[in-house]
C-alpha cells in the first residue's frame, strides 16, 4: 500500500481516502493534490514515486512537466497586461507583432490567439527537430503560416502554438522571454514552484513521465490518434507531431530547459494550486496582486464553445483557459465560474471565485486524456462532497 504523506484536515479526510484510492484502484505511480480554500491550504498531499521503476520516493518538492496546465499560466502574463493597459486584446497582433501579418493575418485580433481562434495549431512546413527548442525559428514559421482556416471562424485547440503566439505577444511588450515574465511577474512573488524554461540545477527533483504507449491509448486519446493516423500530413498530426522531436517526450534536458509556454512548464501540485489560489480570492494572494477582479472576469468570458477542429469534440474556452463543460471530463467541479487548463495525461489546475477554492493536481503515469483525467476527477469531486 503506497503510504500518503503531506497535510490534510480532518474536514477533508474524504480527499485523502480518495487520491489513495488513485493508487489502488486508478494506477497511479507518483502524484501530488493540492487544494486551496480562502487562500489558505487545507490539502497537500503527495505519495507514490518519481521515476517508473519506482526507485525515488515521490517528495513534497518533486516537479514534474504538467504539458497544458503550464497554458493557464501563459494567458496569466497576457491578462496582467491588459490590465496595465499595455496590450489590447481587440488590437491586431500585427501591432505588437509586426511579422505577423504575413498570409493576409494583418488584421487578426489578439483575442483569437487566446481562443484557440487564430487558425494557427500547427505549422504545415515540416520543421527540423531543433526548432522545438529554437524561439526564434518557431515564431517565424508562425508569423509566416497561412491560417488553416479563416480566423475567428469557429476554433480548434492550439495544443502547443498557443504557448508561442501568446509568448511572443507578450515578448515584444516587456522585451522579455515568457518564461522570465512568468518567474518575476507571477511565481516569484507568490512563492510558487512553477518553471517555465527549468534550470538544469533542478532536474534531479523532476519526476519522468510515463506510460502514454500505444497499448494504453484508448478512449479519446485512440480518436487522436487514429486522427493523426489516417492523415499523417494533415492539421491534427502536425498540430501534435511537428517539429518531430514533439515525439521525443519531456524527460530530457532540452525539453526541461526550453521555454515552450503552451506545454513544458515543470511545478509541483501545490503551486499550481497556490497561483490559482490568487485568481479563486480576487486577484491578490498574501500581499501579491496578480490580477484585477476585472481581468479574473475577463479570463472566464467565454469565446469558443462547440465542436473543437483539433479534438473532434465539444470544447469550451475563455480568454486562455479552458472553461467547464457539462461532461465530466471537462468539468471544474460544481460552479459554473470556475476556470483553469488541463494538461495532457492527467494534470490540471484552476480557480473556483463562486467558492474561493483553488486546485492543483500533478502525476507522472500519464494517462490517454486530453481533458480530465479520471484521477483529478475523483479528487475535484471529493473536494466538493467535503465542502458541501
Amino acid at each position: 500500500m503506497t503510504t500518503i504523506e503531506g497535510d490534510c484536515g480532518s474536514r477533508f479526510a474524504r480527499v485523502k481516502e480518495t487520491f489513495a484510492e488513485n493508487f489502488r484502484d486508478r494506477r497511479e505511480v507518483g502524484a501530488a493534490v493540492s487544494v486551496t480554500v480562502d487562500g489558505e491550504s487545507v490539502v497537500d498531499l503527495w505519495g507514490g514515486h518519481a521515476d517508473a521503476a519506482r526507485t525515488r520516493p515521490w517528495q513534497r518538492d518533486t516537479l514534474v512537466n504538467v504539458y497544458s496546465t503550464t497554458k493557464g499560466m501563459t494567458a496569466i502574463c497576457a491578462h496582467q497586461l491588459v490590465d496595465e493597459g499595455l496590450l489590447d486584446l481587440d488590437a491586431p497582433v500585427a501591432e505588437y507583432w509586426p511579422e505577423f501579418a504575413q498570409a493576409g493575418k494583418g488584421d487578426v485580433p489578439v483575442r483569437l490567439l487566446l481562443g484557440h481562434r487564430a487558425g494557427l495549431p500547427a505549422v504545415s512546413e515540416v520543421l527540423p527537430a531543433g526548432a522545438l527548442y529554437d524561439w526564434s525559428a518557431i515564431t517565424a514559421a508562425l508569423a509566416a503560416q497561412e491560417p488553416w482556416w479563416t480566423p475567428g471562424d469557429g476554433h480548434g485547440y492550439h495544443a502547443v502554438t498557443f504557448g508561442w503566439l501568446v509568448g511572443e505577444v507578450v515578448r515584444r511588450i516587456t522585451g522579455k522571454s515568457l518564461g522570465t515574465t512568468f518567474r518575476e511577474r507571477v511565481a516569484g512573488p507568490l512563492g510558487a514552484d512553477f518553471h517555465i524554461g527549468l534550470a538544469a540545477s533542478e532536474h534531479d527533483r523532476t519526476g519522468e513521465l510515463h506510460g502514454l504507449g500505444s497499448a494504453e491509448v484508448e478512449g479519446e486519446g485512440k480518436s487522436i490518434a487514429m486522427l493523426i493516423l489516417q492523415d499523417p500530413a494533415g492539421m491534427v498530426s502536425k498540430a501534435f507531431l511537428n517539429p518531430p522531436s514533439l515525439a521525443l517526450g519531456a524527460n530530457h534536458a532540452a525539453w526541461r530547459e526550453a521555454e515552450i509556454p503552451g506545454a513544458n512548464g515543470h511545478a509541483t501540485a501545490h503551486a499550481i494550486a497556490r497561483v490559482y489560489a490568487a485568481l479563486a480570492c480576487g486577484g491578490d494572494l498574501g500581499g501579491v496582486h496578480v490580477l484585477s477582479r476585472e481581468g479574473i472576469d475577463r479570463c472566464r468570458t467565454e469565446q469558443s464553445h462547440g465542436r473543437d477542429r483539433i479534438l473532434q469534440r465539444p470544447t469550451r474556452f475563455g480568454l486562455g483557459f479552458m472553461l467547464s463543460l457539462d461532461e465530466a471530463d471537462g468539468r471544474f467541479g460544481p460552479s459554473p465560474g470556475a476556470f483553469g487548463h488541463p494538461g495532457m495525461g492527467g494534470s490540471v489546475g484552476f480557480a473556483d471565485p463562486e467558492r474561493r477554492v483553488s486546485f492543483g493536481y500533478a502525476m507522472n503515469r500519464m494517462g490517454p486524456h486530453i481533458l480530465l483525467d479520471p484521477r483529478a476527477i475523483a479528487l475535484i469531486d471529493s473536494v466538493y462532497a467535503c465542502l458541501d
